[in-house]
């Protein structure tokens, strides 16, 4: 199949632009506004990565932050690139480690064939943890619950280190929801959102081997929204 020459020299981008797609050596920042075209910089970055430097395309990593967004990168790199862009790795954060953590699930005491809970799922795991607690669902929200035990996740924060931070009754009850919740969840070969962000980050922290494997795989890593990243 033909490849088609990407657009990555100069046509629709201002000079600024330009310099940023053709750095490829050394870490890069672009700041500027919405709609200022950065999500368009770094697909003509990709294509010009692969297309003038040569280089292999499953060694570049393409962060975006949805579903559709990544699939609007890849659509366009494929019209740029032909079929040599779906060897990219063009996902989410979550995608992106929810394939990592596949393949390094066992190190943790995981299948690789793990399944994924949906938001229902966890509320309705949450409410169980907490009717196995001996505590009334009506008085402690499971939802509420659900969106502590989140943002201690997003922050990195492992069950026992909640417990250490308690400082009400409140806190004191999601700590003890937490600890649970996740023991069910790994009895269950299971994980929710926001562990594909945590445990991947586990993986790398415990395991330098594990991490040394994967910064080796991956030349280039661009991350579209970066303003928007949480601390996992």
């Amino acid at each position: 199949m033909a490849i088609a020459e990407p657009e990555t020299d100069a046509v629709g981008l201002n000079q600024a632009q330009r310099e940023a797609v053709q750095h490829t050596e050394g870490p890069l920042l672009v700041v500027a506004g919405a709609g200022s075209g950065k999500t368009r910089v770094l697909t003509h970055r990709v294509a010009h990565l692969v297309h003038d430097l040569k280089v292999r395309p499953n060694d570049i990593l393409a962060i975006t932050f949805t579903n559709k967004a990544a699939g609007e990168m890849r659509e366009r790199l494929e019209r740029m690139l032909g079929a040599t862009a779906r060897a990219i790795w063009i996902l989410t954060f979550h995608a992106a480690c929810g394939r990592m953590l596949r393949r390094e699930a066992e190190r943790l005491g995981y299948r690789s064939t793990f399944s994924i809970y949906d938001d229902q799922d966890q509320v309705r795991l949450v409410k169980a943890c907490l009717e196995e607690l001996g505590k009334d669902p009506k008085r402690f929200s499971p939802r509420g619950i659900h969106s502590q035990i989140s943002r201690a996740k997003n922050e990195l924060v492992s069950p026992e280190e909640y417990l250490e931070r308690v400082a009400s009754f409140w806190d004191q009850t999601v700590a003890e929801v937490y600890e649970l919740y996740q023991r069910r969840l790994h009895a269950s070969n299971a994980v929710d959102f926001d562990d594909m962000l945590m445990l991947t980050v586990q993986i790398f922290e415990r395991f330098p081997e594990a991490l040394a494997r994967w910064q080796k795989s991956f030349r280039y890593i661009l991350v579209d929204e970066y303003q928007d990243t949480n601390h996992a």
